[in-house]
């Protein structure tokens, strides 16, 4: 099983997404995501949550909160445990991505750009100010078909 992150940075009324719109084959293409990434060999949650953000923004964290596990089980690709923080603190200049184009969103204009419906869900969780949480989303193709929960 593939072990990811996934960080939303926040200031307030809006979130940094990532429209992946540059690589090719990409899973996410044509999607708005946070920014995150895979673990590399012996990284922790967080040490690959601070690389993924430093790599793809250019900003350093320097306040963070972890917030859940979600496990996405799919027909079509590899099961994958993503790590969600948000950032409420960072420092440095927004850098260009390689993976696609970086934009703060008001929150309320959020669920108007293309992204997995699983994303929603715990999007919604994150603005609800839940305690860290244990999501399970089972897509068939590009389709969500069950979610759960296990706080």
């Amino acid at each position: 099983m593939k072990e990811t992150t996934l960080c939303y940075l926040d200031n307030g009324s809006e979130y940094l997404m990532l429209h992946r719109n540059k690589k090719q084959n990409d899973v996410n293409g044509g999607k708005w995501i946070g920014v995150g990434g895979k673990f590399e060999p012996g990284e922790s949650a967080t040490d690959c949550m601070l690389r993924e953000v430093r790599e793809e923004t250019g900003l350093n964290p320097t306040s963070y909160e972890y917030r859940g596990i979600v496990t996405f089980i799919s027909d079509k690709w590899e099961s994958e445990h993503m790590h969600l923080f948000t950032v409420t603190e960072w420092t440095g200049e927004l850098i260009e991505c390689d993976e696609g184009d970086l934009a703060f969103v008001k929150k309320e204009k959020l669920f108007d750009l293309p992204m997995w419906e699983g994303d929603k869900i715990f999007l919604e969780m994150l603005e609800r100010k839940r305690e860290f949480f244990r999501l399970t989303l089972t897509y068939q193709g590009d389709k969500l078909i069950s979610n759960s929960f296990d706080e």
